[in-house]
Formats: structure tokens, sequence, C-alpha cells
């Protein structure tokens, strides 16, 4: 099977729909699993990129748009759900094309990670709370003071690890590691193509603003509204831009999709295995032609 990764705005959908394309002429019957945390939610389809209806019938796509917006989900939660996905599309001759740009859900996906469940809701309210108060900084500070070999591996602006690692840091489950990462292991439950996608920096930035404007101009500020009036889980408002669009700011948007690009490199970076693939000024079908070939 493929997987396909990289960071936003890279084109990692069009890609999928152009193997699709080319591996149904071949005779195999290719569906597409979402490997993206916010994609699961129904209700924020504009803001978190979930192919609409006609692409969707074009190429299927699995765990997608699936909980409601008030839900909470977790990676271990995806991780069942991806396996039993993966295991039940091999079983029926399907190939599964795994799609997405959340790196620790890829890695759930692909490989058997022993993921924690969720926290209580009470400390991950405080610990929340608290970040919007002082920052990510200020609590990546204590926590670097309190276990520093997590801290080191820990961008500190990246809210959700900081926050995560405090809670397994207060749960007592955060010890310092044994050996190599499990995270980062070359090992996968069934034998997979991993596709990197890169982009010169100028160029994607452009298609990031355009994917923003796009987003925007077919309703997303409706659809973040909504969600917000809803009574949106705080896992559901980690959608890059639900704050912004909230408050009007699309630039601070841009601003934070270009961080989460950046952030999403660094993980492809440290995938085991990875073919990074080039796709700037490349047609998709020149790109997915090329990869088949070369199988």
């Amino acid at each position: 099977m493929f997987a396909i990764f990289g960071p936003t705005g890279v084109g990692k959908t069009a890609l999928a729909f152009a193997l699709a394309d080319r591996l149904r002429a071949d005779g195999a019957r290719p569906v597409a699993v979402s490997a993206d945390a916010l994609q699961v939610y129904r209700g924020l389809e504009l803001l978190t990129g979930v192919p609409d209806p006609a692409e969707q019938a074009r190429l299927e796509h699995r765990l997608v748009s699936f909980l409601p917006v008030d839900a909470r989900f977790s990676a271990g939660e995806y991780a069942e759900l991806a396996h039993a996905e993966i295991d039940g599309l091999l079983a029926a001759g399907a190939l599964p094309l795994v799609v997405g740009g959340t790196g620790l859900y890829l890695r759930a996906a692909l490989t058997r990670l022993a993921l924690r469940p969720p926290p209580p809701d009470e400390l991950r309210a405080r610990l929340e709370a608290e970040l919007g108060r002082r920052g990510p900084e200020a609590l990546h500070a204590r926590l670097a003071r309190r276990a520093p070999w997590a801290a080191e591996a820990i961008d500190p602006r990246d809210r959700s690890r900081i926050v995560r690692s405090l809670e397994l840091l207060e749960l007592g489950e955060l010890e310092p590691p044994q050996g190599p990462s499990q995270l980062w292991t070359a090992e996968m439950r069934r034998p997979t193509r991993l596709i990197g996608l890169v982009m010169d920096r100028e160029a994607l930035y452009a298609a990031i603003d355009a994917r923003v404007d796009a987003m925007i101009g077919a309703g997303a500020v409706e659809q973040v509204r909504a969600a917000h009036a809803g009574g949106a889980s705080e896992t559901a408002r980690k959608a890059v831009g639900f704050d912004e669009l909230l408050s009007g700011d699309v630039e601070a948007m841009k601003r934070r999709t270009r961080n989460l690009a950046k952030r999403q490199l660094t993980w492809m970076r440290k995938l085991a295995a990875v073919e990074v693939v080039d796709v700037t000024a490349r047609d998709p079908a020149e790109v997915a032609r090329d990869l088949l070939a070369s199988a």
C-alpha cells in the first residue's frame, strides 16, 4: 500500500487522486484512509481540507467527517480505527492510500505505537487554561525544569505536545526514553511505500495563502462560527484557523498555517524509509506516473 505525507498545501490529496486514477487503470481498487487529526470532524470540512462529495465519488475516503464537532478524539482511538480500516480494505482486495499531514496519526496508522489513553477532562482543561493565560513558552520552561529529556525534543511553541507532556508528567507516565523512540521505527504493520512531498518554500507559502483564501471564499468562516455555536470540543478547536477565523484575523491564520508546515517538514525528516519527492511546479499526474514507474 501507499502512504502520502507532507506539509499542508503541498498537494497530498491531488497526488492521491492522480495515483488512484493510474492504479485503477491497472485494475486496483484504491481507497484513501485519512491520517489527519481534524478531518474526523463533521462540520469542519472546509477548514480541514476534506475532499468534497464530488471528489469523494472519484476516490472513496475513510475516517473523514464521522465525529460530531463537540466530541473529543485521541490518537489511540484513531489508531484502532485506522488499523481496522486498513486491514479490512486489504482483506477485501482493495489498496489503501493513507493520506494526511498529522505526523502522529500517520505513524499510528502505519505502525504499532503504544499510545496512552486520553487524560482526565479536568487535567486537560486546567492545562489548556494555563496555556491560554501564560503561553506555550512558559509551560515549556516548566517542562524543561521537570523533564528536560522531554522538553528538548519539543519546540517551545508546540502547544499540543507541551500540554500532552505535562499531562503525562502529572499522571506519572512521562519517563526518559529507553533506546530509540518507537515513534520513528522503520517497522510497519503492513508493507508500505511512504512518500513525502516537499516544495520550494516560496511556492509552498504561496499555495498556503491561496488555500486559505479559497477556504474563506467557500464558506469556512460560516462553518467555524456554526461549530463554535454548536459547542466545538477542545480537540476540534485545534484545527488551524479555528480561533483566527472566529476573530476575523485571516493573516494570523496564514502565519499559523505556515508554522504548521514547518513542523510537518520537521516530522518528515525523521520518518524512516521515506521517499522524498519535490513536487515544485509539477503536475500530480506526472508525479504519480514517475512514482509507479519506479516501483
